[in-house]
């Protein structure tokens, strides 16, 4: 049955080659595969999953010299085709079934020019699968200036393939790798390599003949993990294992003896290919900066200092362009009710869609700037740096060192933190980490704090640069990160577990950053920002809006009877406030308002009134719904003659006993709320995904809500 698959697939691939055709990137992580891909493709690209898993799959096109069009296919970095962790499994299943739907009819395996020996294992074990490839040698440029030069011709020759020079960073070399897949043939030319046969050679034969196939690393990869094929049956997993025992097959003795005849087979090949004038040099200017900012002891400041660079920069090279756009917004709704026809639609669009629009578009410039700075970090190099320094701490409180990218990751957003946990092996580490991931700060939470910290902290400096809100917003950031250290050092007494994780890391060099990528990662994260957000938040203003405006009639039929006898008193000091009272005392009799009173005796301890309790229901839905829900609460309770800023009408805000709502010891408090409670649908629904269980979403949900009211209760008594 699996031959017959074959065959029919390698018939069409040759037609496919003469028309459109399919290619696999395949390489080492960290070798500019990734940047390759997005290069070829550009904005022509789409995200989906792999099938049956949650694994992304990321699929683009590129237009190739004679016209046709190639499907490109990223599939996850990987140092072997003998997998660690989920995404590494995919690389095998898709290159050594031709049933799966992303079989490629050929590979361009990315390779790096500063660590060829290393890159080319992963490419010996591709090459004998028997696909085409073609090789792209990127970072050829880094390789130059470090003194190695590789002599690109003899290596085509001796490995029999196509070997194209790039340097993804610079964009140079593309229209050489479009060319050479164009002249690809639809077989395999790639010259033969380690002798494996001889490792297992009855099993291999036995193996052969049942599938009918004649390729002996292929027979040898499904002794050892034939379980990850779907294309096999129950039957054939039951004989393939049979035949394992018969020939005392032992997988991970094997995987070790083809790593050694690789390697020896690599020595060969390399040899007079690859000249390292440059080795005693190679690695001196990031050993010199890696001594400093990976130091056992500084480090860790430096680490803390460029964080606090990072969220002062967020308020200060923020304020400008964000006052413009809050200032915008407020010329546009008095604009619209000075030149709109007055009346419910009018009333919807700019107290409702547009007040909720504007508490999220305001903050696109400090989604930008956060981002930013992230890319920089990550391209440099210094972003792995952070993840060798935090590994020793993490263990102490029972994470794994793999850890540490979901976890910085979580400073951006929880969801694809909580998906790339799946690098981790150990099933403790990976479930302990995921449930504490989102308590690590989000971009979601910065327009909650960022709004917060605006009304309480002045805008004070010390020393003349050290912003007083920046210094309290990277306190909010740490705080979440030590929560989400303690809330680990619980759960690992109470998870149990056998297995003993390991961190396996490299370290690349320092490089400078690709501003392109930088902008361009800006562009995407404001865009996915406002986007994602903004469907979540107008759909929330819309509905906030109609609850806010209506409610039962008996009651707004009283208070209009109220105002009318007011107003024909002809009372000139209460006909001043007439119509903002009237708002007033509408919002707090319409159902938001009598939902928000419902919840108020519960939060009222933590200092928060019933339109703060609005806010916190809403939020549910996503967290940075809070600020267009305060936006939507306050443009209805100020109604057509009260237009202003989110921020000045939070600062007016007054309680019942004419004192300020938003105190320090309030916006602490609901900052400390935020920070804690479980407030994303997104991220318990990435729980679930990734757990195949409604036990462990439901255990965070209930862990971190009780959190953040215990938190939230405790500061607001300590503080008021």
């Amino acid at each position: 049955m699996f031959a017959q698959k074959r065959s029919i697939y390698y018939y069409n691939s040759v037609i496919g080659l003469a028309k459109d055709i399919k290619i696999a990137l395949v390489g080492n992580p960290n070798t500019g595969k990734s940047t390759l891909f997005n290069l070829l493709t550009g904005l022509n690209q789409k995200i989906g999953n792999f099938p049956g898993i949650t694994v992304d799959k990321k699929v683009g096109y590129t237009r190739l010299p004679d016209g046709r069009e190639a499907e490109i296919i990223d599939l996850p970095g990987t140092y072997s085709l003998y997998p660690k962790s989920k995404d590494e499994g995919i690389v095998f299943q898709v290159l050594a079934d031709p049933a799966n739907p992303s079989y490629p009819d050929m590979i361009v395996l990315v390779a790096d020019a500063t660590n060829l020996r290393r890159n080319l294992l992963l490419y010996t074990q591709v090459a004998d699968l028997g696909l085409p490839v073609v090789l792209a040698l990127n970072m050829t440029d880094m390789a130059k200036k470090e003194g190695i030069a590789v002599d690109i011709d003899k290596l085509s020759a001796k490995l029999g393939i196509q070997i194209v020079a790039i340097s993804a960073r610079n964009n140079s070399g593309l229209d050489q790798l479009k060319e050479a897949i164009k002249n690809t043939t639809s077989f395999a030319t790639q010259t033969a390599g380690a002798d494996l046969h001889m490792l297992a050679p009855a099993a291999i034969d036995e193996i052969k003949d049942y599938l009918k196939i004649k390729n002996d690393y292929l027979a040898l990869q499904f002794l050892h993990q034939h379980e990850h094929l779907a294309t096999f049956k129950a039957a054939d997993h039951e004989r393939i294992e049979q035949i394992e025992r018969d020939h005392d097959f032992h997988s991970s003795k094997l995987q070790a003896a083809e790593t050694v005849a690789r390697y020896r087979y690599l020595s060969t090949v390399l040899t007079g290919v690859i000249e390292d004038t440059g080795a005693e040099k190679k690695f001196a200017f990031s050993d010199k900066l890696d001594s400093i900012l990976t130091h056992r002891f500084w480090g860790l400041f430096i680490f803390i200092g460029i964080l606090f660079f990072i969220f002062n920069a967020i308020f200060t090279w923020s304020s400008y362009p964000m006052e413009l756009i809050e200032y915008t917004f407020v010329w546009l709704t008095n604009y619209g009710h000075e030149h709109l026809p007055g009346g419910l639609l009018t009333d919807l669009f700019l107290d409702g869609i547009l007040a909720g629009l504007g508490g999220i578009v305001i903050f696109i410039p400090q989604i930008a700037i956060l981002f930013a700075l992230i890319s920089i970090l990550e391209d440099t190099g210094y972003m792995a740096r952070v993840t060798f320094m935090m590994d020793r701490i993490m263990r102490k409180f029972g994470l794994s060192g793999k850890s540490v990218v979901p976890m910085i990751g979580s400073i951006a957003c929880a969801v694809p933190s909580i998906m790339s946990a799946r690098n981790i092996e150990s099933w403790k580490d990976r479930i302990i980490t995921i449930m504490v991931a989102p308590l690590v700060s989000c971009s979601a939470r910065l327009p909650v704090y960022t709004l917060l910290i605006s009304l309480v902290v002045p805008e004070d400096t010390i020393w003349g640069f050290v912003s007083l809100q920046g210094l309290t917003l990277m306190g909010m950031y740490l705080i979440s990160i030590v929560a989400a250290l303690l809330v680990a050092f619980v759960m690992k007494f109470i998870i149990k577990a056998k297995e003993k994780s390991y961190f396996i890391m490299e370290l690349p060099v320092y490089r400078m950053p690709r501003w392109a990528n930088v902008i361009y990662t800006m562009y995407e994260k404001s865009k996915t920002f406002v986007i994602e957000a903004g469907k979540v938040i107008i759909a929330i203003s819309i509905v906030l809006w109609v609850l806010a405006t209506y409610g039962p009639s008996e009651r707004f039929e009283a208070i209009e009877a109220k105002y009318a006898a007011i107003e024909a008193q002809k009372d000139s000091v209460q006909i001043a406030t007439l119509e903002r009272d009237k708002s007033a005392e509408k919002l707090e009799n319409s159902y938001a308002g009598i939902l928000g009173h419902m919840i108020e005796p519960a939060i009222r301890p933590l200092g928060f009134d019933w339109k703060i309790g609005i806010a916190l229901i809403t939020s549910f839905a996503a967290r940075e719904a809070f600020v267009g829900t305060m936006a939507t609460i306050y443009s209805v309770e100020g109604g057509d003659e009260e237009v202003g800023t989110i921020r000045s009408k939070m600062l007016a805000a007054k309680n019942a006993e004419g004192l300020p709502v938003f105190t320090f010891a309030t916006a602490f408090s609901l900052m400390l709320f935020y920070a804690f409670a479980m407030q994303c649908m997104s991220t318990v629904a990435i729980v679930y995904r990734e757990t195949k269980s409604w036990k462990w979403p439901v255990i965070q949900l209930v862990y971190m809500t009780a959190m953040a009211y215990i938190a939230s209760l405790i500061a607001y008594q300590l503080l008021k």
